[in-house]
């Protein structure tokens, strides 16, 4: 009977799964699907190694939960999983604080630091962990490992982790984290094959999505991040607004009297490239658009990747590499363009041919930083950390399960 490693990535109403097959310390891939549209109206979908999919509305299961869905998830594994056994789990986990620099096997005590994260990471850590709880529950023998995203940036300078306030505040864990660290840490795994002058030099990865932000990486380790103490500063995402004057938050609450979860609301989910635009969040239905709104919402987006990239090159005293990743960073070659020319004082130069093709080398020749679009891959590395979390528990002996 084959080992399998189930990986979850469960967000606000969705969640993402891949199984594994294990071999010894090598996987392979034995099917990936998710479940979304929970809470209104959900939909299945998988696809296993050979290309067979599965799909289905779920039209009887309206406003379907995460615990719903995992049960879904669980069910179709075992329809379609003869011959495999279930080793372990592992989950994407956004904020891991000052404890978590590294994959941890989830106990009780580890669950209860994560919770106590929610504060800082309100649209994803509590999706995030509740998978873990529903799991822990139906099966607390499983070994469930959670890799996180702030991980990555915590190779950066204490200085670029570092804000200027007392030190009695920092004291209490008030820093710059940084986020998308899963998906930066595989860009740092494929470059010294796609790009080894960019793995071993100074890079900048963009990582644009519905969730965006940028880091500069040297010899393949961060060194800052656009993202700081929570999710929502930095670049303009689809519904976050991104980098804020503070003072904008104290006029809210005195001038326009807004209470706390109003405020939490206006920044996380009714702002970026929904709330200048009042469109969409979707950078797909923005590009379609020839509304004024729309038009300038992408100015604005640009216009920030623009400066945060200028900023990232300053901390890393220059640049060989700029990477583009992750949904619009992978598709939208308006954008790569946009950002591209924006950086020719970097000496950066476009080959758009290879640019709307998608790449993975974009730039000319005679570009003095050569521009990539490379796909991330986050469940690709939980699934590698929780293979390497459970063989170092079995060697060590620890084998206790999370208590239900």
């Amino acid at each position: 009977m084959a080992d399998v490693i189930l990986v979850l990535n469960a967000g606000s109403s969705s969640i993402k799964f891949r199984a594994f097959g294990v071999d010894g310390t090598t996987m392979h891939l034995v099917l990936r699907g998710q479940v979304d549209g929970l809470g209104t109206a959900p939909r299945f979908s998988a696809v296993d190694s050979a290309g067979n999919k599965t799909s289905d509305d779920m039209g009887a299961h309206t406003g379907l939960d995460h615990e719903g869905a995992i049960e879904h998830i669980g069910a179709f594994l075992r329809n379609h999983g003869e011959g495999h056994r279930l080793i372990a789990v592992g989950h994407r986990v956004v904020h891991g604080g000052q404890t978590y620099a590294g994959p941890v096997r989830v106990t009780q005590a580890v669950l209860d630091e994560l919770e106590a994260l929610v504060p800082l990471a309100p649209l994803h850590q509590p999706h995030n962990l509740s998978p873990i709880r529903i799991i822990a529950r139906t099966r607390p023998e499983l070994p469930q490992v959670a890799c996180f995203d702030t991980a990555f940036h915590r190779s950066a300078p204490e200085v670029a982790q570092a804000y200027a306030l007392p030190a009695f505040i920092a004291e209490k864990g008030v820093r710059r984290y940084g986020f998308h660290g899963l998906s930066y840490e595989y860009i740092a795994s494929v470059l010294p094959r796609m790009a080894p002058a960019a793995a071993t030099g100074r890079t900048v990865v963009a990582h644009l999505g519905n969730g965006a932000s940028m880091c500069a990486m040297v010899g393949g380790k961060s060194i800052a991040s656009t993202m700081g103490f929570t999710a929502v500063d930095g670049l303009p995402m689809g519904t976050r607004c991104g980098n804020l004057d503070p003072g904008v938050i104290l006029y809210l609450m005195s001038a326009l009297e807004m209470e706390k979860q109003d405020i939490e609301d206006l920044i996380y989910r009714q702002s970026g490239l929904l709330g200048v635009s009042g469109i969409s969040s979707d950078m797909r239905a923005l590009l379609a658009s020839e509304a004024p709104r729309a038009r300038f919402a992408i100015d604005l987006h640009t216009y920030r990747i623009a400066r945060e990239l200028g900023s990232l090159v300053a901390a890393m005293q220059g640049i060989d590499a700029l990477v583009f990743t992750a949904g619009v960073g992978e598709n939208a070659s308006i954008i790569r363009e946009r950002v591209v020319r924006d950086a020719a004082w970097l000496g950066m130069e476009l080959d758009h041919a290879a640019n709307v093709s998608g790449g993975p080398c974009i730039s000319t020749a005679s570009s003095k930083a050569s521009v990539w679009v490379i796909p991330t891959d986050e469940e690709l590395m939980i699934g590698q950390h929780t293979l390497a979390a459970i063989n170092a528990t079995a060697s060590s002996g620890d084998t206790a399960p999370l208590p239900a």
